[in-house]
């Protein structure tokens, strides 16, 4: 099984040579090219579903349903500047939108800013989520 650090590695690879995705859903439909969230999946699971070109909220479900996929995503949130937006599923349980955060980082302008990430800064904040991690647990980049 992979480490966090090797499937962020992999994630800025897939981002690198399949290209960045940040039109609708979570992959394009006439391109190799993936989200963040998607490559990101991909790397921890190997596969990436159809449903990701077709069906946000399922697309969703399968990302949310992978552990190494969503500790990855947490992982590139943590390196974010931004803070995370948190959704109320049931009264007075709060749930942090890990994926909402990191996919709309890759597909948004900052404010003041007329354009997204370009994919470089997109793939430097992944290599930044691989160093927090080495400071934080610096066994789990060694293992």
């Amino acid at each position: 099984m992979n480490t966090t650090a090797e499937i962020l590695e992999e994630t800025a690879h897939l981002i690198n040579t399949m290209g960045l995705h940040r039109g609708a859903q979570f992959a394009a439909d006439d391109s190799d090219a993936v989200d963040i969230c998607a490559a990101a999946y991909l790397a921890a699971e190997g596969t990436c579903p159809p449903e990701f070109s077709t069906d946000e909220i399922t697309s969703i479900a399968i990302i949310e349903a992978s552990a190494p996929a969503m500790t990855a995503i947490k992982a590139i949130s943590d390196a974010l500047d931004s803070g995370v937006c948190e959704s109320e599923i049931v009264p007075g349980l709060w749930v942090p939108e890990y994926i909402e955060h990191v996919s709309n980082w890759a597909a948004t302008p900052p404010i003041g800013e007329k354009t997204p990430p370009t994919v470089s800064e997109v793939i430097g904040r992944i290599h930044r989520a691989i160093n927090l991690l080495a400071t934080q647990t610096p066994a789990a980049h060694a293992a």
